[in-house]
């Protein structure tokens, strides 16, 4: 209602300053009124009967209370005088009202830090209730009503616990990403028409590709001879990982179980044609032709070689990953820059790999 009336007044008060130049203060205040009347009339076309919102009733209780009777007796309105008066001291008694209350009724306002607070805590813990929150808050030195929690999350259309405890699959395996790995085998054609089999691996949680080789003949033996050198890759890095997913391709022998389970990584097979049970090694692999594979023809051994280290090197020092909030699997994210002097002088230069198939854009030094 306070807003309507201050829209009414303010528009009126620029018509009448519109017409004071022209016409008496009696005249200006009855146009004043018609106008009103017909936006009224208008605004309610179709019904018997007018009818007035509060933000009308104290704009022509506001505007008529100065009015001369034989003025307002020529005023066409489709209320009675007593109507305007009743209007008038209802308006006063609100006036009156507003004036004598305090200036800070009821309790004060929850503090907006806390109010983030509890929602972070609740955003970050799923199965933590109302009550729960508030017990962490009093851990925290912090002492509201647990009631106040309550609230804060029922403004905020946060459910309560029970209903906020399901637990979506990305969810459950971003934990066990740490101890994950992935490994498969490709297919490269060469230009001759040989047929290269590239042996891959991924760390699910920071993404880190490991090619370990490449041969038109994947033997026992070098299957095997990659499975050691894998395990020796992850002692250098201080690698945790327990477990490895890879598909049912008969290029595994037995032995290559063998040699993770002595390092202490479990293989985990998985179901027979269901690709989407090793999805991030199958990510990769399209990553990779995409990028590089089908933009290049490959002349031999050496050269798919040369350039699967090249992008192996690309990928987990320079490329970012949406899956890891696009950081770099092995070099976090620069601070951002907040110079401005700095920003408006850019210096940004290329870094071409593999004749310009990959870019990588630096910082001028």
């Amino acid at each position: 209602m306070l807003l309507r009336l201050a829209y009414l007044s303010m528009t009126n008060a620029f018509a009448l300053l519109r017409l004071l130049p022209t016409s008496d203060r009696g005249k200006d205040v009855q146009i004043l009124v018609l106008r009103h009347q017909i936006t009224i009339l208008e605004r309610q076309l179709g019904k018997t009967r007018p009818r007035f919102s509060p933000a009308d009733r104290a704009f022509l209780a506001a505007l008529l209370r100065r009015v001369p009777a034989t003025v307002l007796r020529q005023f066409q309105l489709p209320v009675r005088p007593e109507t305007i008066l009743r209007w008038h001291r209802d308006l006063l008694a609100r006036s009156h009202g507003a004036k004598s209350r305090p200036e800070r009724p009821g309790r004060p306002q929850t503090p907006r830090s806390i109010r983030l607070l509890v929602l972070r805590l609740a955003r970050e813990n799923p199965t933590w209730g109302y009550r729960r929150i508030h017990g962490e808050l009093l851990v925290l030195g912090i002492k509201i009503a647990a009631s106040t929690v309550w609230q804060t999350l029922k403004d905020a259309g946060i459910d309560p616990a029970p209903d906020r405890m399901s637990t979506t699959w990305a969810d459950f395996l971003r934990p066990q990403a740490q101890a994950l790995l992935a490994c498969d085998f490709f297919e490269v054609p060469t230009v001759s028409g040989t047929r290269l089999y590239v042996l891959a691996v991924v760390e699910h949680s920071s993404r880190r590709i490991r090619v370990l080789g490449a041969t038109a003949h994947p033997t026992a033996a070098w299957v095997s001879q990659a499975a050691k050198n894998l395990v020796m890759d992850l002692d250098d890095a201080g690698n945790s990982a327990r477990f490895l997913i890879r598909d049912r391709d008969g290029k595994f022998p037995a032995l290559f179980d063998a040699i993770l389970a002595d390092a202490g990584i479990r293989v985990v097979l998985s179901g027979v044609r269901i690709p989407r049970m090793n999805a991030i090694m199958e990510r990769w692999i399209k990553t990779c032709r995409h990028e590089l594979l089908d933009r290049t023809l490959i002349w031999n051994h050496q050269h798919l070689l040369h350039a699967l280290r090249e992008y192996e090197q690309f990928y987990n020092i320079h490329r970012p990953h949406q899956g890891i909030a696009n950081t770099r699997p092995l070099h976090p994210l620069p601070p951002p820059i907040t110079d401005r002097a700095q920003i408006s002088n850019l210096d940004v230069r290329r870094r071409q790999r593999l004749g310009g198939i990959l870019n990588e854009y630096h910082h001028a030094a």
